[in-house]
């Protein structure tokens, strides 16, 4: 019996419910990807990044998930926090209510899905164990790296400490990781995957994390901008009047953030 066939069978129900009903998105560029494992990287865009990947990537495409989704006493607070807290103060509570009722949810569905658990403490270290794993045996990761301080009208500043997997996997197997851009675009139910850049083991790893991550926010800025005019789904869970679009100048961005 796979992996797939020993899910249980209310995560099955809920992954055929949301592939139902949620749009088809279409994977753009996927001859940029090279034969070999490497680490995707895109815009979070709330929780279409994680579903659209979920749903479309291949079954060898594993994502960081935050590992408080995955833990029910931790769950209502890392929600609140990371989805709701800038909602209105009126209806705030609401959604305080709301983190505690969906923790079972969550629990079930970030577990049972092709996620790795993604943590900001000492438990790093099982998050960077496991994505070795994966790409020794074959599999590729999708990382969203997003924080809450702005890059631009498109994307979030990204983290940068997901870059020292790169550096992790080239001292257990002598091979240079790839990483990808990936812009996500709801609006146009596509995913655009861009050209990668090698990780330089000879370079200081510093130099590496900002020159990788330069990159990468450039890159998707870049096939964002290329692309009809559209709505940008952002990091942050703003009210929608606010959400930028692919052309929106920085003068009239600064305008609209909270």
């Amino acid at each position: 019996m796979n992996k797939e066939q020993q899910r249980p069978w209310l995560f099955k129900a809920i992954k055929y419910l949301v592939r139902l009903f949620y749009p088809k998105i279409e994977i753009v560029g996927m001859e940029n990807l090279p034969d070999k494992p490497v680490v995707i990287v895109g815009n979070h865009t709330q929780l279409h990044g994680p579903i659209a990947c979920e749903l479309y990537f291949p079954d060898n495409y594993y994502t960081w998930c935050a590992g408080q989704m995955m833990k029910l006493k931790e769950v209502p607070g890392y929600a609140y926090t990371d989805f709701w807290s800038q909602k209105p103060k009126i209806i705030r509570p609401l959604f305080k209510l709301v983190s505690y009722i969906i923790a079972p949810l969550s629990v079930l569905i970030f577990k049972n899905a092709r996620t790795i658990a993604v943590y900001k403490d000492k438990r790093i270290l099982s998050t960077i164990r496991e994505t070795i794993s994966k790409l020794q045996d074959g599999n590729s990761v999708v990382i969203f790296p997003e924080h809450d301080k702005k890059y631009n009208n498109i994307i979030y500043d990204f983290q940068e400490g997901f870059v020292d997997v790169a550096r992790l996997y080239y001292k257990r197997t002598g091979k240079e990781l790839s990483f990808v851009p990936l812009y996500i675009a709801p609006k146009l139910k596509k995913m655009y995957l861009g050209k990668p850049i090698i990780f330089s083991a000879d370079a200081p790893i510093a130099k590496e994390r900002r020159r990788i991550c330069d990159y990468l926010m450039q890159e998707i800025t870049d096939i964002a901008r290329s692309l009809p005019e559209h709505t940008v789904v952002p990091y942050r869970n703003i009210p929608k009047k606010y959400y930028p679009t692919n052309i929106q100048k920085e003068a009239e961005y600064e305008k609209t953030r909270c």
